[in-house]
């Protein structure tokens, strides 16, 4: 599977418009769980394996790829993973959805 990119077509748009690829990112299973994981600090591949709910080996090392090739992510000295600078500010550009998911939920439970 090719990492989406700006500029280049990716699923759902032929423009390679960079919030597209952002978006075609960000869907793949387990991206943006992985960068949740990782904003709080760097993390060896079994432990985010694992506070990813255990997911596939295969499936982490592909998502790690990806998301290294997207800039988010990188692997430290100690064969740990991080978020780059710019994993950060994904990450920090989400905190808005998050806050909006929780309204959401508040108010499908009765809270609104």
């Amino acid at each position: 599977m090719v990492t989406p990119k700006p500029g280049q077509p990716v699923r759902g748009s032929t423009t390679g418009r960079p919030l597209m690829a952002a978006l075609d990112l960000f869907g793949r299973r387990w991206c943006l769980r992985i960068v949740w994981e990782l904003q709080v600090g760097t993390l060896g591949f079994r432990a985010l394996q694992q506070r990813c709910d255990g997911m596939s080996s295969s499936v982490l090392r592909q998502r790690l790829v990806e998301l290294g090739e997207a800039g988010l992510v990188h692997q430290t000295g100690e064969s740990h993973y991080a978020l780059t600078t710019l994993g950060r500010e994904a990450f920090d550009a989400l905190r808005p959805l998050v806050s909006w998911a929780d309204r959401w939920a508040a108010s499908l439970d009765g809270g609104e």
